[in-house]
């Protein structure tokens, strides 16, 4: 089974016989993939029961849970990766699962869709209305995207907290993208970060 892009990228990178912390972990694809290539010791939190079952049935370690209230339950720096993939937006408090995430981890993967994506902009420009495109598919009643982040808001508030970043991909459809004004031409980033 392949990976989709941004968690392909994610496995690409996480260093072979680590502990990962998989927050959001959908049906349990990437920690999958990490421990059958690369040893990887992966824990999963997931807030849908079903994909929680569908997780567990591939003998996978993964709970139940939120990120908003949850994350604060784990140890300092009892993982070598936290991993937050297209979850960021859909949390109450960015801030604080983004603290969450990098307390947890060494290090931490963060993924999510680019709210400035030139087709983003041009949808709102031309229709007036919140756009629909393949990465962002609900409509605007129905999405769990709460919190509607760019390339270069997010570049922002790390560096305003502080934070390194270690490593940033981002992909145009399912290619990488070059870092030149990826904020108008990427439609996802994966950033790699650091306290």
């Amino acid at each position: 089974m392949s990976l989709r892009p941004d968690l392909a990228i994610i496995a690409d990178s996480v260093a072979a016989g680590t502990r990962v912390l998989d927050v959001g972990c959908g049906d349990g694809s990437l920690m999958a993939a990490l421990r059958d290539r690369s040893g990887v010791d992966a824990r999963g939190l997931e807030i849908d029961a079903g994909n929680v079952a569908a997780a567990v049935s591939r003998g996978l370690s993964v709970i139940q849970g939120d990120a908003d209230s949850d994350l604060a339950e784990y140890p300092d720096a009892s993982f070598d990766y936290a991993i937050l993939s297209q979850t960021l937006q859909t949390t109450r408090r960015p801030d604080v699962a983004l603290d969450h995430l990098l307390r947890i981890g060494k290090r931490a993967f963060v993924s999510f869709p680019n709210f400035a994506h030139w087709r983003v902009r041009a949808s709102l420009l031309s229709r007036g209305r919140m756009p629909v495109t393949r990465l962002l598919p609900e409509q605007w009643f129905d999405t769990p995207n709460i919190h509607h982040v760019t390339i270069d808001d997010f570049r922002a508030f790390v560096a305003g907290r502080g934070i390194t970043v270690e490593g940033a991909w981002f992909l145009a459809g399912d290619q990488r993208a070059k870092s030149a004004m990826a904020n108008l031409f990427a439609e996802h980033a994966v950033f790699l970060l650091r306290r």
